[in-house]
């Protein structure tokens, strides 16, 4: 297509971004503007091409413009790089893409380390931290040339100085003769040993007798000392002073970082450069020294992860609603080890010790003495102690086999730090409990820090950046986490709102920002929060391009742009652009639009389920759960509510789940987190399941259609087609994970990684098969007209119309389509998918087996994540499938609609973090909209 590129004036350009024929994936020739500097919301149902658009179009426009102006290395690779199906785009601008990826698998990343906040407070304890000895409490200081100019210049005008520096008793490989020769070489002249001053010469010229004589004489390292300068003090003469410190910086070097100023007439001050105090040499506080990805400044013994293989207190105390009388300790068990259960019991007495407490609701105190013991008993850690002492018996082998685990270093106590930099504290505080206090509680540290005016003028910058990211934390509602939090453990949303504060902290302008859904795990009362962090992004001079469902961030759009219709091939259509207050004059085919104006909406259930069956989980106090008692009804929808942090995620997978599993006699590595009793009709349930969003698969060939087992039958099919008769094709032919069929060059990829060492990774179509991922003889096999990478591109929706007649498959491919999966491709690689994606194909996996007479708990985590309204009411179409089968769903979901839906809804609250952990209500959601102090309720 030929185009004027004169079109659009240089006003046009610096107002808006123009992009005309973009052809990206399902899209429809689309002709877009983007207005610059603005809040633009895209939105529309899943699969409709938002992300073809955004990421697909744009971002890869920008990133392949960015490349371009690199160096000719990273240049040879644009030819095979794929240029975007796109005609033009015009005023683009530098973007930068946010996308919503669980960012780092490295075990040392932190939130510290991601928002770079940690290395801003290195860099701040290393500029004005203050050395404290362990000891004495007192600060370690070191003298400087300055301090000892400064005494000598303070003593009475005209008074004699002399000016020693000790030699040191060890001289390694020299004898003291060779060590005076070495003196008197440079200049020196005199020796002081016992009070009595010794010419060099006159000691030298003496026999060996005299000398050892004056050694013998000798007690300690500092009695003997060479007098490096003398002077008379004149305050006004400055060639004087000058002097007089280069003598001093002499007699440092010649002493040993040691200098004695000796007044005539016997008066000593001794002065000391070397870091030291109480009989401790200290580690002059650096930025290396607090950072335990650098082996100066990580912890020995687990290298700054925090964790160790060790003795592992979950295994050792797997229930600890036990008391240590019930025997909550596992291994003082039976008759051998038992005695040990036996002692610590004869003795609790004499130290006050609860033995009918449960272990749980033991202070760290007495926790403390159950391991470690005290004068009265030994504890735990004796008890393995002893174990690890007869290695010989294999029954001891076994034994601390059996308890091992990954545990807390017992070095650093999880700091990560060797303990040296423990010593060095800002405003009293070591950098060690900084990162563990929730960043609401770090921000109100630093607002009350008190710093003399030296250090504030050296800390202003740093403590000014530090201030503005914990800001922008607390306005992204991650106030409850802290920054020692391990990065690989956030949630794909908490991961994206982390990135959005390093970029923020960039101050960057006239930038193109593109977010995939930062929404995603947070509770209404949050968005707003994210609203206005998303318009100071504006506020800066940006356009901020936001793929969004949210209600609260549609709502707070300044321009709407809605893809659809519907998804897949029915989709690739902009059917509104334009001022969201426009949405209530246009009648226009937008589904997004008529939710939005209440034209349409998901109706909560006219009639709600009986309850009868329930399960009661008691004493959950994992993290911030104050023993929190929830029931659960069985063949019912159960929705557990809160804003972030509240302790939904602890309840649920980190209690319940584990729980329930270790219940049922299904093994799990994971112990459940402290609670008090798990009972109610468990004999109601068979098994549970946990449908979250982690991928699909780790290989990049896995995707939906082996997942649910569609692709055996598919392949069958083709292998019963004539062609693969007569040339002897087997199923494993048209399988792209085995050698065969699949192509030699991608092995079944359909692409080439190119690494870009310092640049992000290129990915380049295989140039032997163009993506096909097989051979061509393989190609040659056709069924009803299509080869298997034919059939691999059609989507769930036009697969099920190309299967009609065959049972098998469309009884596999149905669930995808039933939970609003129609528009993904049959072939789609799982490292494609979305979180929400990867779950609701889990979702079908489980539709598509049989599971008759069998009664499931469904645990899901945030399931609406990347849904639009109206994949929403598909979902819960979905849902109330599950419970008509007999099965119970349990829900941890902040939607709206998805709370009003269901049978039973749990909130916890009232905040997120220390202020969490409450049960605020449970009951009917109808009941919830009353209820004060729930922010869900409110906004419901």
């Amino acid at each position: 297509m030929s185009t004027n590129r004169n079109e659009h004036s240089a006003a046009d350009l610096r107002t808006a971004i123009f992009i005309k024929g973009a052809n990206a994936n399902n899209l429809k020739n689309v002709d877009l503007t983007i207005p610059k500097n603005q809040l633009v919301v895209v939105t529309g149902v899943s699969g409709s091409g938002k992300s073809s658009i955004t990421m697909d179009t744009l971002f890869a426009e920008g990133q392949r413009r960015y490349v371009e102006s690199l160096s000719s290395y990273a240049r040879q690779f644009l030819m095979r790089m794929k240029k975007p199906e796109v005609d033009y785009i015009r005023g683009i601008c530098p973007a930068i893409a946010i996308e919503q990826k669980t960012t780092t698998a490295n075990a040392r990343s932190t939130v510290g380390t991601l928002t770079e906040i940690y290395d801003y407070l290195r860099l701040l304890y290393a500029r004005v931290g203050r050395t404290y000895s362990p000891i004495s409490g007192e600060e370690v200081k070191r003298h400087a040339v300055s301090d000892v100019v400064d005494h000598i210049l303070s003593l009475e005008e005209g008074s004699r100085v002399y000016l020693y520096a000790p030699i040191p008793r060890s001289y390694g490989d020299r004898t003291l003769r060779r060590e005076l020769e070495l003196l008197q070489q440079k200049g020196y002249t005199r020796v002081l040993a016992e009070d009595e001053p010794h010419r060099i010469e006159e000691v030298l010229e003496s026999d060996r007798g005299s000398l050892e004589k004056v050694l013998n004489t000798l007690s300690t390292e500092e009695e003997m000392m060479v007098l490096v300068d003398r002077f008379v003090v004149r305050a006004e003469d400055e060639e004087n002073n000058k002097r007089i410190a280069d003598s001093v910086q002499t007699a440092f070097v010649e002493g040993d970082g040691e200098v004695i100023v000796s007044l005539d007439g016997g008066e000593w001050t001794a002065f000391n450069n070397r870091f030291e105090l109480d009989g401790m040499t200290f580690l002059e506080p650096s930025p290396a020294l607090f950072n335990f990805n650098n082996p100066y400044g990580a912890c020995p013994v687990c290298e700054g992860f925090s964790r160790t293989m060790g003795i592992d207190e979950d295994k050792v105390i797997p229930n600890p609603s036990l008391s240590i009388y019930d025997g909550a300790v596992a291994p003082w068990s039976g008759s051998t080890y038992g005695q040990w259960q036996t002692d610590f019991l004869r003795v609790a007495n004499r130290f006050e010790f609860p033995v009918h407490t449960p272990y749980g609701d033991l202070t760290d105190e007495q926790k403390a003495i159950v391991w470690d013991g005290n004068r009265h008993v030994q504890g735990i850690h004796a008890f393995f102690e002893e174990l690890q002492k007869k290695l010989y018996k294999i029954q001891n082998r076994v034994m601390l086999a059996r308890y091992r685990g990954r545990t807390l270093c017992h070095n650093c106590k999880g700091k990560r730090l060797r303990k040296e930099a423990t010593y060095v504290k800002v405003g009293g505080v070591a950098i060690t409990e900084l990162v563990d206090l929730p960043i609401d509680l770090l921000q109100a540290h630093f607002e009350q820090l008190e710093l003399n005016e030296h250090d504030a003028t050296i800390a202003r910058r740093l403590l000014l950046e530090i201030h503005n990211r914990l800001q922008s934390m607390l306005d992204l509602g991650l106030g409850y986490l802290t920054i020692n939090r391990l990065s690989n453990t956030l949630s794909g949303g908490e991961s994206q709102r982390i990135n959005l504060t390093r970029t923020l902290g960039s101050n960057l302008t006239a930038s193109l920002y593109i977010l995939d859904e930062p929404s995603v795990g947070l509770h209404p009362r949050d968005t707003e929060r994210l609203v206005r962090v998303l318009r100071r992004l504006r506020d800066l001079g940006n356009t901020v391009l936001v793929v969004e469902h949210e209600e609260g961030i549609i709502a707070a759009a300044d321009y709407l742009i809605d893809i659809g219709p519907r998804a897949g091939v029915h989709g690739g259509e902009v059917i509104f652009a334009g001022p969201y207050e426009n949405i209530y004059d246009e009648a226009t085919e937008s589904l997004t639009t008529k939710y939005m104006n209440g034209t349409m909406a998901i109706e909560p259930p006219a009639e709600p389920r009986r309850l009868t069956n329930w399960i009661r989980l008691e004493g959950a106090r994992m993290h911030n759960l104050k023993k929190v008692d929830v029931q659960i009804p069985l063949n019912a929808i159960t929705v557990v509510s809160g804003v972030s942090g509240s302790g939904k995620t602890s309840l649920v997978k980190g209690i319940l789940h584990p729980a329930l599993l270790r219940h049922l006699g299904e093994g799990t590595s994971q112990a459940p987190g402290p609670y008090s009793k798990l009972d109610g009709d468990l004999k109601f349930l068979d098994g549970v399941e946990m449908v979250n969003q982690s991928p699909i698969g780790k290989s990049s060939r896995s995707n939906p259609v082996t997942y649910v087992g569609a692709y055996d039958p598919i392949r069958n099919l083709m292998v019963k087609q004539q062609l693969s008769k007569i040339r002897g094709y087997k199923p494993s032919f048209f399988s792209f994970n085995v050698d065969g069929g699949r192509c030699p060059t991608c092995k079944g990829e359909g692409e080439q990684i190119v690494e870009m060492q310092f640049l992000a990774d290129v990915r380049l179509e295989c140039e032997e098969c163009r993506g096909a991922r097989f051979k061509r003889e393989i190609l040659d096999v056709q069924y009803n007209g299509m080869n298997i990478a034919e059939i691999l591109d059609l989507s769930i929706n036009e697969a099920i119309d190309f299967f009609a007649e065959e049972e098998e498959i469309m009884k596999k491919l149905q669930p995808l389509q039933d939970v609003g999966l129609g528009y993904v491709t049959l072939g789609q690689s799982s490292s494609t998918l979305s979180g929400g994606e990867a779950q609701r194909v889990k979702l079908a996996s489980f539709l598509t087996k049989d599971k008759a007479g069998q009664h499931l708990l469904f645990i899901f985590d945030e399931p609406t994540t990347g849904l639009h309204f109206d994949d929403v009411r598909v979902l819960l179409t979905a849902f109330n499938a599950l419970v008509e089968n007999g099965h119970t769903v349990l829900i941890v979901e902040h939607n709206l609609d998805v709370i009003r839906s269901a049978d039973y809804v749990i909130d916890l609250g009232p905040e997120g973090g220390r202020d969490g952990g409450h049960l605020v209500f449970q009951g009917r959601p109808a009941e919830l909209k009353g209820v004060e102090g729930s922010y869900t309720g409110r906004y419901l």
